[in-house]
């Protein structure tokens, strides 16, 4: 008769084989969620470090936490991202970098700024083989391709003024429309008084969090989390964003939304 623990043995080797054995391969599937966290974290690096980001956007980087945006955005090589409205191309610049030759960065500029913002994106386009422009309107915006990720950073909250002419739920649903499902909208923007919804937008350039939050998730996203990497609890959030006082230290949330699927 076989003794208890080579019985014992044996129907672990058997649950093992049989792929039903909980702890089978717990070791090596940690040491590759390691050896692929170091390596993203590495190509971030990369990015953040790339000769061609200007001086003057290195210097912001101690406000704008490069490292820990990239990581909270899990952005990785291969993706296609859309960058909405990227200005002089902070954010491009790193995801062009960190998705490389085999991903997309699309520099979505809308029409009714384009005259002023196109060529700025131009030159991303020169600078970063893999940066393409888009113009569109916000309501209707549209890709090539689906993406992976769309990144508005500081923007979502100038949609609602009304020179924008821009109904901010449709923008919404496109957006949706335009990731892939599992897809991922990221936003960041100044921080507004909790009750104040976006009645401050115009004013002070500010949205609550929560009102933003609700609007989102009303298109078919599911909140998948937030990073404090830019909060300012000094900021009180009564200040206009770009009075010397304040201008580039705000107080702002860096929401993630996701598209099931």
């Amino acid at each position: 008769m076989l003794k208890p623990s080579i019985l014992a043995l044996a129907a672990a080797l058997a649950l093992s084989a049989c792929g039903s054995d909980p702890y089978a391969g717990r070791e090596d599937r940690m040491a590759n969620r390691t050896y692929a966290g170091m390596r993203l974290a590495d190509i971030h690096h990369s990015a953040i470090v790339d000769p061609l980001r200007p001086t003057d956007e290195v210097a912001r980087d101690e406000f704008r936490h490069p490292d820990r945006m990239l990581a909270f955005a899990m952005l990785e090589p291969g993706d296609k991202i859309a960058d909405i409205r990227p200005g002089a191309g902070y954010f491009t610049r790193l995801f062009a970098r960190t998705v490389g030759e085999s991903g997309k960065v699309y520099a979505f500029v809308p029409n009714r700024t384009a005259e002023r913002e196109n060529p700025r994106a131009d030159a991303l386009v020169t600078a970063y083989p893999n940066v393409v422009r888009v113009n569109g309107t916000l309501d209707a915006m549209s890709f090539p391709e689906p993406l992976d990720v769309i990144w508005m950073s500081q923007e979502y909250h100038d949609f609602h003024i009304p020179g924008f002419n821009t109904d901010v739920p449709t923008m919404n649903r496109a957006i949706y429309a335009a990731l892939k499902p599992g897809g991922y909208f990221i936003v960041v923007d100044h921080s507004g008084r909790a009750g104040t919804g976006h009645t401050e937008v115009g004013t002070l350039h500010r949205i609550e969090g929560a009102s933003l939050r609700a609007e989102v998730e009303a298109a078919g996203f599911v909140f998948d989390g937030e990073s404090t990497a830019l909060a300012n609890p000094a900021d009180d959030r009564t200040v206009n964003v770009f009075e010397e006082v304040i201008r580039g230290r705000t107080d702002q949330f860096v929401y993630r939304f996701r598209k099931p699927g």
